[in-house]
């Protein structure tokens, strides 16, 4: 029989993991107020959003690119902030599990947490490329939290990315292709850096051009074993590759698991469920969060 005892630190795992939902709606900011620049006029255009209530799960047809925002109380934040790349092969997004679970609980742990919705290159009929478009997404959200660290309660020096599966795409280009800004740009977001100061990638697509280099920031790596092999035996590969370019990385591969975990409440593995915490001490021995103890 399963004692309670035994039981309880696994019911309070997932307390931590999935906290109750606030009432209020986290805000939603656009990437650029005119729009997309040389798409403003399809500004717009509707969504196409699948939503259980009033959750959404997955999400098309994005033309208008924007950031959902979770912050964290006062009391609890930490400075570290964290944008978030759903996956979903880049003709939709998943966003519930790969990205408002994981705004709600990065905010509860004292991280800000930022879900962006990019252009879509692989959705049928669609006008975008993955390096081209999705990638600047990526990179003017960075820009953007930069832009409103102060409002938004986040250290600039502590910003890192997410991305989930086809999200990994976007973050490993973030990493490797960035800049400071330019200082002369009209538009105030365009002078912040593009440069995130820690990188995680969970269960991602890999993309094949990667030009790795020392000064590129650090690295948080996790899959499952059970996973497509480019994945699961390329993660490792791009792991072994980070540490040749003198990369600061760390690998997590889950035995029995295989692809699209993400966060999700019903986990069926507690070591699955409790990944968000291997990152948080990953990210507190990185100093990217004060006054934040590891949890044990």
């Amino acid at each position: 029989m399963i004692t309670l005892k035994l039981l309880l630190p696994t019911f309070l795992l997932f307390g931590a993991l999935f906290p109750q939902a606030s009432a209020q709606e986290p805000p939603v900011v656009a990437l650029w107020p005119n729009g997309a620049p040389g798409f403003e006029a399809r500004k717009g255009e509707p969504e196409n959003v699948t939503k259980k209530g009033a959750i959404e799960q997955s999400v098309k047809n994005v033309n208008n690119p924007s950031l959902t925002v979770y912050l964290p109380t006062k009391e609890k934040a930490s400075g570290a902030g964290i944008v978030i790349c759903p996956g979903g092969g880049h003709s939709n997004l998943a966003i519930e599990h790969e990205g408002h679970n994981v705004g709600k609980w990065l905010a509860d742990n004292g991280i800000a947490g930022f879900v962006l919705k990019y252009r879509l290159a692989r959705e049928k009929g669609s006008p975008y490329k993955i390096e081209e478009h999705a990638y600047h997404d990526a990179q003017r959200a960075l820009r953007l939290v930069r832009s409103k660290a102060t409002e938004w309660t986040v250290n600039p020096k502590k910003l890192g990315i997410i991305g989930f599966s086809a999200g990994g795409d976007l973050v490993l280009y973030s990493a490797t292709k960035y800049d400071a800004g330019k200082v002369d740009a009209a538009d105030l977001v365009e002078r912040e850096s593009s440069r995130p100061d820690f990188q995680i990638v969970v269960y991602p697509a890999i993309p094949k051009d990667l030009k790795l280099a020392k000064d590129n920031p650090p690295a948080f790596l996790a899959c499952g074993n059970l996973d497509r092999q480019n994945i699961s035996e390329g993660l490792p590969a791009l792991y072994l590759n980070m540490k040749k370019a003198g990369i600061n990385a760390e690998l997590h591969i889950y035995a029995s698991i295989g692809h699209g975990y993400g966060f999700r409440e019903n986990a069926k593995s507690v070591r699955i469920a409790g990944w968000p915490v291997r990152m948080k001490e990953w990210m507190i021995d990185l100093d990217m969060m004060k006054g934040i103890e590891p949890i044990r």
